[in-house]
């Protein structure tokens, strides 16, 4: 072999490195800027899961309404929820596998509620889709109208309002 074609042999094989060589460092800045990419998109969507349950807790549908001229944040009616836990046909209505409101204070011994049990009950489980998704559940007043001695008043009890969703 001439030393000419050594030479140029040699020069070749530099180039092939050197392109390899930025290409792996190429390589290692998309990965490195990317890699955080991934863990935003999760805080994004438990972010997003947050505020459905805060935006369902105030929906009409949930929602206590007015009372004493002040509308109420986070406040669930219980009597509401009961009325649409029986009514199949808004099950896809909020785009949400399961809907699960659970009493927490004053602490009880847990029944699922049903038409028969109800108020006597601590568990309403509205909707329940066997699909893994995004949890997230928020804090609530849970409310319902009891009447002592024929007055009419609010009942307010703390719940925990826990919905999940798929994936998309």
């Amino acid at each position: 072999m001439k030393t000419g074609q050594m030479k140029i042999q040699q020069m070749a094989f530099m180039l092939i490195a050197i392109t390899l060589f930025f290409a792996l460092v190429a390589i290692f800045v998309i990965s490195f800027k990317y890699s955080g990419l991934k863990q935003s998109a999760m805080e994004l969507e438990e972010e997003n899961a947050m505020m459905l349950v805060t935006k369902l807790a105030n929906s009409p549908e949930f929602s206590c309404g007015e009372s004493f001229g002040e509308t109420k944040i986070n406040c669930i009616d219980e009597n509401k929820v009961m009325a649409l836990k029986e009514n199949p046909a808004y099950s896809e209505f909020w785009k949400v596998s399961n809907i699960e409101i659970r009493k927490i204070y004053p602490k009880t011994e847990e029944k699922i509620c049903d038409s028969g049990n109800y108020p006597n009950c601590n568990i309403i489980k509205m909707y329940q889709k066997e699909i893994s998704g995004f949890d997230a559940s928020n804090f609530v007043s849970l409310c319902r109208k009891e009447s002592v001695d024929g007055e009419t008043y609010d009942k307010c009890e703390l719940a925990k309002m826990m919905i999940s969703y798929e994936k998309k």
